[in-house]
Formats: C-alpha cells, sequence, structure tokens
C-alpha cells in the first residue's frame, strides 16, 4: 500500500513524485512513565497522532508528509532516573535548525513540530529559527489539541489516565496496567508555585515514587480510542486549513 504521506515508510520515487504543503514532525522522549508504561509512550503516541491525522488530512486532499518521529527530549528534571535519555534545549534547536533546512531544501513551505513531551518547549526555538527561513514553523501539543476533561475522569500529569487509555489503544502489548502505581504527586509547598503562576523545574523522583503523576487505573482502550480519534480528527482538519493557506493570508483583513 502506498503511504506517500509517511516519509519513513515511502520510497525514493515515491516521495520524488510527490508535493507537499506542511511537514509534520513529531517529537517525544525517552523516559520513566510510572511502572506501567514504557519509556517511549511520549514518542509512540506523537508519531500515531501524526500519522493518522496526516492520513485523515490527505484523503481530504491535503499534501502533508510526516517525518520519523524523534524519540529524545529534555529530561532535565529526571537526570537520577535510570536510562532517561536527556537532549539540552540548545542540542534540540540544533537539530531542528538541522530538520528545517531539509525540509526548506525540498520545497516544503510549512513545518509543524507536533510535541509529545511537557518538557519540550519548541517556542523560543521558532522565535529564532523564523527568521532565518522561508518555512512557516508552528508547534502544537497533541495533547492539548482537544479538551480531554470530557473524556477521562481525572486525566493526569504523567503517565496517567489520559496516556494510559491512548497507550491501551494504540500497544496494549506494552501496558502492564497491574504494575502501576498510583501515580500521587506532592504538592509545592510554596503558594504561587502551588497555584500554577510561578514556574520552577519540577525535580522528578522528589515529587513523586513511581515517576508517575496521575492515577492511571480508570484508564481504558475505549477512552483511549475516543480521545484520540477526536484529536486527530481535530489536528486534520487544522492541517487541511494551514496546507490550503498562503503564508501572506494568515491574518483576516
Amino acid at each position: 500500500m502506498s503511504t506517500p504521506h509517511l516519509l519513513a515508510a515511502s520510497s525514493w520515487p515515491e516521495i520524488a513524485a510527490a508535493r507537499y504543503d506542511v511537514a509534520l514532525l513529531p517529537w517525544g522522549a525517552t523516559e520513566a512513565h510510572n511502572r506501567h508504561l514504557p519509556y517511549g509512550t511520549d514518542s509512540i503516541q506523537a508519531g500515531a497522532v501524526a500519522a493518522d491525522a496526516a492520513r485523515i488530512a490527505a484523503e481530504a486532499g491535503a499534501r502533508v508528509v510526516v517525518l520519523p518521529a524523534v524519540p529524545f527530549g529534555v529530561n532535565t528534571g529526571q537526570l537520577d532516573i535510570p536510562l532517561c535519555l536527556n537532549l539540552m534545549p540548545s542540542t534540540q534547536a540544533l537539530m531542528l535548525r538541522d530538520i528545517v533546512r531539509s525540509v526548506e531544501r525540498a520545497g516544503v513551505g510549512k513545518l509543524v513540530v507536533l510535541n509529545g513531551h511537557g518538557g519540550n518547549d519548541f517556542r523560543q526555538m521558532i522565535r529564532e529559527l523564523q527568521p532565518e527561513t522561508g518555512v512557516l514553523l508552528c508547534a502544537v501539543n497533541w495533547y492539548a489539541v482537544v479538551d480531554p476533561r470530557p473524556f477521562f475522569d481525572v486525566p493526569g500529569d504523567h503517565a496517567g489516565e489520559l496516556e494510559t487509555s491512548v497507550m491501551l489503544h494504540l500497544r496494549p502489548a506494552l501496558v502492564q496496567l497491574e504494575r502501576a502505581g498510583p501515580g500521587a504527586a506532592r504538592p509545592f509547598t510554596v503558594g504561587g508555585l502551588r497555584d500554577g503562576w510561578a514556574w520552577v523545574q519540577r525535580e522528578w523522583t522528589r515529587v513523586t515514587d513511581d515517576t508517575g503523576v496521575g492515577d492511571p487505573r480508570a484508564a481504558s482502550a475505549e477512552k483511549g480510542r475516543a480521545y484520540f480519534d477526536a484529536v486527530t480528527r481535530q489536528l486534520a482538519g487544522f492541517l487541511v486549513e494551514l496546507a490550503a493557506t498562503d503564508r501572506d493570508r494568515l491574518y483576516q483583513p
């Protein structure tokens, strides 16, 4: 089956014959996810969301290509957890710059970074890169595309009900729910940090005993499927609209 919307699954003749308006770059991480989810959770989910959204968009006529998922993210708050692989933001910015150059040489006019990891933040990188390139750069957190609250009892922040449900839908063989910890998190003692209007990087093993933040025990594949489908449909609609919009017409007159 031809899949020219998936770069890694396509051959040179397929890609050479295609024209793309939007490249979609899933970017995850490699880190512990409580005791029941694999280290690759963020990359698996971002890659799957990208692939399905691009498929839907392509079926609607949009010229979209999904680049291979980047499995390394910013994990400076988890350096004491074995094999949580950390990529410094400065290294991440250099990688993004090189990828943007490759996309630009290929004649693709827009690049969407589809983020799947809370420790990644591409906005400042884009602010720095955008003046250097003719490629329109955009960042999307896939888990923020659709409000998760109607789909889950308590979505959770990390390896909770949301992520566990999506993994039960996508890769159930990799989920060992019977091993899950409760995902209890210790709140900050400082009010501004606790209320969310002040920020510090969390020291993960001081926040949680099982590396999770959010109780996964109410998770189900059915919840994961419903949320995944809602996200990919919404994201696909955005890709169709973005692909059809000239860069000089991004703003209403």
